[in-house]
């Protein structure tokens, strides 16, 4: 798969729709002074994933790209191998479930047994060992420019997207360099960033030269996704928590935070980060494109 040069901000691979009527609906209200108001809000619909004839999970999403999110669900937990061969994925728009066929034998029973209630929004679910699979992960040494950070800030919070439309949406974005390359949006970040996984896995696209930006929180649940898809730099505009950033210094992810205009904070891989930008240059943020960092 060729990608364009990082110097290439014009458009993405795949990029939020918001004019998509079946991800937002039509809601009357009032408001603060009593007059009739109507507004545009998220859909949430649920998902069943089945892995093989085994049901996983059913997940609470706005129902765009389903394949891309049970196989980036499944890939995350550990139940799809890597290198492991899919033979299908066939999603019953009707049933609302997904169903990822493989040739091989998988681990769904035993990573059952056991499940982690974790701080996503939308209650994101962890099967297993949260840690399982980490151990022995190195990722590549990848240099982060400032100037890149700051032309991605730019660039993503001027996207048109359901955000901007509707709100109470959290958005993740695979990035190159300095070009924004997949965006996708759901409810609950751990969403967002599972179908950008089953993209990755459907297209076979290398993680090692890539950035996941998001607009959420960097908990422990965000890095552990983003050091199983083999991304080494995490960013997002707003906060840490502990046990996020601990992970974060122990795998060597880049983990950079609060980033805003001209401002952000680095809280791992400050050896990785080449400041090439000159932070008075870059302007604040338009109020009206400014987001909220948990997404609310």
């Amino acid at each position: 798969m060729q990608l364009a040069d990082e110097s290439d901000l014009t458009g993405y691979l795949i990029a939020p729709d918001p004019s998509a009527k079946r991800l937002t609906r039509a809601v009357e209200g009032t408001d603060h002074d009593g007059r009739r108001t109507t507004i545009r809000v998220v859909e949430e619909r649920p998902l069943t994933i089945f892995l093989n004839a085994q049901e996983i999970v059913t997940a609470m999403t706005i129902g765009d790209y389903p394949g891309y999110l049970a196989l980036g669900f499944l890939r995350n937990q550990g139940m799809l191998a890597s290198g492991e061969r899919v033979l299908g994925v066939d999603y019953d728009e009707e049933l609302e479930t997904v169903v990822v066929r493989t040739d091989g034998r998988t681990s769904y029973e035993e990573k059952l047994k056991k499940k982690t209630r974790t701080s996503g929004c939308a209650v994101g679910t962890v099967f297993g060992d949260m840690m399982e699979g980490l151990e022995g992960v190195t990722l590549p040494a990848l240099e982060v420019r400032t100037s890149q950070l700051y032309a991605l800030a730019h660039r993503i919070n001027r996207t048109p997207s359901l955000y901007l439309e509707a709100g109470a949406i959290h958005g993740t974005v695979l990035c190159q360099g300095a070009r924004a390359l997949v965006y996708m949006e759901d409810v609950g970040r751990h969403n967002a960033v599972d179908k950008i996984a089953g993209w990755m896995l459907s297209e076979g696209v290398a993680a090692g030269d890539k950035l996941l930006y998001t607009t959420g929180r960097l908990t422990s649940e965000m890095v552990i996704k983003t050091v199983m898809m083999g991304i080494p730099v995490l960013a997002s505009r707003s906060g840490f928590t502990a046990w996020g950033v601990e992970i974060a210094q122990a795998v060597g992810l880049t983990l950079i935070g609060r980033l805003r205009g001209r401002r952000f904070v680095c809280l791992s891989g400050e050896e990785r980060l080449v400041r090439d930008a000159d932070p008075e240059s870059v302007g604040e943020e338009d109020r009206k494109n400014r987001r909220k960092g948990a997404g609310e």
